[in-house]
């Protein structure tokens, strides 16, 4: 007698997930649903909303989840992780930003809440294996990119260890969006269409300077031209601004050509220089911490992403110890800590780190 090989799927109301378990429950799986609730506005002091649409939508992926399974005939189970999220993910994000670096919390999200939590809860099914809508390839334990290099996730999984990579299933890691979204559409979903999610994992859009103000207490202060100090305009707080950012500076006058250089938190100082080539943009090596390994290999030459979407760069690896390593690189632009910087051999995710300073001929680069 043959087996049926029991999954949950990690549905979240999206196309993704949906069709992630269509495919399974097709291929002969019994399918078990469970959606996890990871952020609560009203619970977390969100408390400047325009109107109620951000908390109605936390329901609305709910009931889009509830009628994917029901259209696929597999039951739908509900986790609520939000004080978790918070602990784990938001004190992070939060943290990060204060320090004046820029953090990724999808990372985060994926380490400690899709990962292990929901793992473990999963795990409570009695069930073989776990999936999700993620798009990546896992073959032979090695993480791949997923068909579709546009759509790949490898660099958001990039923390996670080979434990935790352990009978999971990335059921749409060898199809591209497009047939993702015809699938749906030729099975009736009703989210065939529905908006892929942006903004911060599990939160959303948001507006992200009001948004903030809900956690962080910030002050205005300087911005200032790092080559000649003079003193531009004001910014409404460190914590709004990120490497590389044009927009949104409201300087008076000629300000198409100012970009983001560098932060201050000491003295509450922005620093713009001119030109989108400008040479504070640009580094040539950095140092990565808190260094996970997907991978047994440890090459000196691969590739790397230093930012999400990002193509892949040639880089030389300097190996200082288990949790640190140098990567050398020919000068890019907005390498910026806080962010993640995954290492790839081809199309093998070997793993990643958080890119801790950056440096341009062999010097610390202050301003950062």
């Amino acid at each position: 007698m043959i087996s049926i090989k029991k999954v949950v799927v990690g549905i979240s109301g999206g196309v993704d997930s949906a069709v992630a378990a269509y495919l399974l429950k097709k291929e002969g799986y019994d399918v078990i649903g469970l959606f996890m609730r990871n952020w609560d506005s009203s619970l977390n002091n969100e408390s400047n909303l325009i109107n109620n649409e951000e908390i109605c939508s936390q329901e609305k992926d709910y009931n889009d989840a509830l009628d994917v399974c029901n259209k696929l005939d597999i039951p739908l189970y509900r986790k609520d992780f939000v004080k978790e999220y918070w602990d784990y993910v938001f004190k992070y994000f939060l943290n990060e930003l204060e320090a004046g670096r820029t953090p990724n919390p999808d990372i985060m999200c994926n380490k400690y809440i899709k990962f292990d939590l929901f793992i473990k809860e999963a795990k409570k099914y009695n069930v073989d294996y776990v999936a999700t809508g993620h798009y990546a390839i896992l073959k032979d334990n090695k993480l791949y990119k997923a068909l579709d290099l546009n759509k790949d996730q490898t660099y958001f999984l990039s923390q996670l260890s080979k434990k935790q990579l352990e009978n999971i299933l990335f059921p749409i890691g060898n199809i591209d969006k497009k047939e993702v979204r015809k699938i749906a559409r030729d099975l009736g979903l009703s989210i065939a269409d529905k908006k892929d999610s942006t903004g911060i994992c599990f939160i959303g859009e948001r507006n992200f300077k009001k948004f903030l103000s809900n956690y962080i207490k910030s002050s205005r202060g300087d911005i200032v031209n790092i080559d000649t100090n003079e003193v531009l305009g004001k910014h409404d707080g460190l914590i709004n601004y990120t490497i590389g950012q044009r927009r949104g500076l409201n300087i008076g006058g000629n300000n198409t050509r100012l970009f983001v250089v560098g932060k201050n938190t000491e003295s509450n100082t922005l620093f713009v220089a001119l030109g989108d080539n400008n040479k504070y943009l640009y580094s040539d090596s950095a140092l990565i911490d808190t260094m996970n390994y997907i991978s047994d290999k440890r090459p000196i030459k691969c590739t790397a992403k230093f930012r999400y979407r990002q193509s892949d760069q040639d880089v030389t690896i300097e190996y200082i110890n288990d949790n640190e390593i140098l990567v050398r690189y020919n000068n890019i632009k907005a390498v910026t800590p806080g962010q993640a910087c995954v290492l790839y051999d081809g199309n093998e995710c070997i793993g990643g780190g958080l890119i801790k300073e950056v440096y341009s001929n062999n010097k610390k680069l202050w301003y950062l």
